[in-house]
């Protein structure tokens, strides 16, 4: 179980803070839910907390992992020759799955791909729903503001 002022990610919308434990009634049915506050568009999440770890909610990542996602940034880029439709369907798993680094790759690929092909109206929509999962992260495990992160971010992907 999570406390007030434990910083969760919840996959597909990015990391926050949770901010409140409420009880709601849903369908005749009490439940506790966590209410997430996330520092990116100032959203706020109810998670049912019988069903957090079902979900995917986990704990931000810690300096180590910063790091390494920074390295998966950093990387050169290995392109795919999927069609974008299989891309499409590959690159959503991986963002469903939570897993940071999957979502680093997937801002990486695709900055890559739109500076030498472009994108299909989707695939800029997810790099942007991505870079904002990624960036929320960060942003929260490095204590900065959403500008410095992209601004850090895109620095990163550029140089390769």
């Amino acid at each position: 179980m999570y406390n007030i002022g434990d910083k969760i990610v919840y996959p597909m919308h990015g990391a926050g803070v949770v901010e409140a434990i409420e009880e709601k009634e849903v369908f005749g049915e009490k439940k506790q839910y966590y209410v997430i506050t996330m520092p990116c568009g100032d959203m706020k999440l109810m998670v049912p907390v019988n069903n957090a770890d079902s979900i995917g909610v986990r704990k931000i990542i810690n300096d180590t992992d910063v790091k390494n996602v920074y390295s998966v940034l950093r990387e050169d880029c290995q392109s795919t020759e999927l069609n974008w439709n299989k891309r499409y369907r590959a690159n959503m798993d991986k963002m469903k799955s939570g897993d940071i680094y999957e979502v680093a790759k997937i801002v990486k690929t695709l900055s890559s791909r739109d500076r030498e092909k472009g994108l299909s109206t989707g695939e800029k929509k997810m790099l942007s729903n991505a870079k904002q999962i990624l960036i929320s992260e960060l942003i929260l495990a490095e204590n900065t503001n959403s500008d410095i992160m992209c601004e850090k971010i895109d620095t990163m992907i550029c140089k390769n």
